[in-house]
């Protein structure tokens, strides 16, 4: 049904500043986002961190119909396969994650399978005799994705064997990354403390609108961040810890002219990030033990350099945002038109002490958890909104902010903090990949 929607349709939806509501409610074109964005794109799938050890895996979908597997092999390399028996199609593993000492092993008829994906063994393989069937055909092995590639321990995978490689497709917002690892002493991140799920009843695209609009903190988190600082308020001189984790809610009511100092950076294949210069989280104490581990491996000056490069959200359109200051990521696990799952992944500073561990996982308790204070803030307002939107009291979502302000630069568009910047970098990608014009 959904391949029925035309070129021309798709581009009757997306106007210079305004969106169609069937974007958000129409579920052929979900469908159509699912092969022509999920299907086309460099989809996040793990961290290398999360499979240390031979055999260990990690399984998760790349789209919404498409299960797949990370695993590490014996010769120490990480592999994205589909999950599934290339025998009867059943899915091998139902785990999140696990490990497989010798070989995968379909449930259904044996098949067993090496963690590179290489077929070893079929049950009574007699029966094959004669048949033409051959054991070492690759059409029988676990398939491998049309490309999988890592930078810096970030693993990403797509469908497509069109699209660049992943540095070319990153472009300017690998940065962002860069910057993740490097505020590690040892130059090098790990996932640590678990994750929280989150689901989400209203569409994928929501999150990442909302990820650099700076116009809805101090509306939406009024509330909370009027709250701590009564609270903050309220506490002794003393009590010095108390009211650090409470002055993590108070950036969410900075000011417009706050946000707009901060800027947003669009790039290609619609990735984007708002500050770099300065953000909500440019305040933060850096810890003296820290420092002093940071300045031993790099020295004072490029030490201080990392710290001033300081963004808030970063988005890898479509399935990854990066909190480098915070050193926490999200990543968006599409359901349905109405329906999707955000995991908050938190990360150890290899060689920092604990203690900034533990800022990273009290960040995400407080701002990203189901039962936190500021993500259900939003999550209100994304239910009221895919609420609304089903009405017919108007057909289209503006996005007129700043339009026509923002700066082409060589690889990049800049423009100011409260600009709708962000959204004009996410549907021009979107009509892209929609039409299959993204790596033309």
């Amino acid at each position: 049904m959904y391949n029925r929607i035309s070129t021309t349709e798709i581009d009757s939806l997306v106007e210079p500043a305004r969106l169609h509501k069937r974007l958000y409610i129409d579920r052929d074109i979900f469908e159509l986002e699912m092969e022509r964005i999920w299907g086309q794109a460099w989809i996040f799938i793990g961290h290398e961190s999360q499979v240390p050890n031979t055999g260990d895996y990690f399984t998760t979908n790349i789209t919404h119909k498409v299960p797949v597997i990370m695993v590490r092999d014996k010769e120490d390399q990480v592999h994205v396969l589909h999950n599934r028996c290339a025998h009867k199609g059943a899915k091998l593993v139902e785990n999140r994650e696990g490990n497989v000492r010798g070989a995968f092993r379909c449930p259904y008829h044996g098949w067993s399978y090496k963690h590179d994906g290489t077929l070893i063994k079929i049950p009574n393989e007699a029966g094959y005799e004669g048949t033409g069937f051959d054991l070492n055909d690759a059409c029988n092995n676990m398939q491998p994705l049309a490309q999988v590639e890592s930078y810096r321990g970030f693993v990403f995978a797509t469908l497509s064997s069109q699209a660049p490689d992943l540095k070319t497709w990153l472009g300017g917002a690998i940065d962002c990354i860069d910057n993740l690892c490097d505020r590690s002493p040892d130059g090098e991140v790990e996932v640590a403390g678990g994750v929280l799920r989150y689901e989400h009843e209203c569409n994928w695209k929501f999150f990442l609108e909302n990820l650099n609009d700076t116009m809805h903190p101090m509306v939406v988190h009024q509330s909370v961040v009027q709250a701590a600082k009564d609270y903050i308020d309220s506490l002794p001189e003393s009590a010095t810890r108390e009211r650090s984790e409470a002055e993590i809610i108070l950036p969410f009511g900075s000011s417009y002219e706050n946000f707009e100092d901060s800027g947003i950076t669009g790039f290609r294949y619609g990735h984007h990030y708002d500050g770099g210069k300065t953000s909500i989280h440019a305040n933060y104490t850096v810890m003296p033990e820290y420092h002093s581990r940071m300045v031993a491996s790099y020295g004072e000056e490029k030490a201080r350099e990392i710290y001033s490069f300081n963004t808030h959200n970063t988005l890898f359109y479509p399935s990854l945002t990066i909190k480098t200051a915070v050193q926490n990521i999200r990543v968006v696990r599409p359901v349905a038109v109405d329906r999707f799952i955000v995991e908050t992944w938190s990360f150890r500073l290899k060689g920092a002490p604990d203690e900034m561990l533990q800022r990273t996982l009290l960040y995400s308790r407080l701002v990203n958890s189901s039962a936190g204070m500021v993500g259900p803030d939003d999550l209100e307002v994304y239910r009221r909104a895919q609420e609304g939107l089903e009405s017919s009291g108007s057909d289209w979502v503006e996005y007129h902010r700043q339009l026509g302000r923002d700066q082409q630069l060589e690889d990049r568009v800049v423009g100011g903090g409260t600009s709708d910047l962000d959204m004009r970098t996410q549907y021009k990608a979107w009509k892209e990949f929609m039409n299959g014009e993204i790596y033309r």
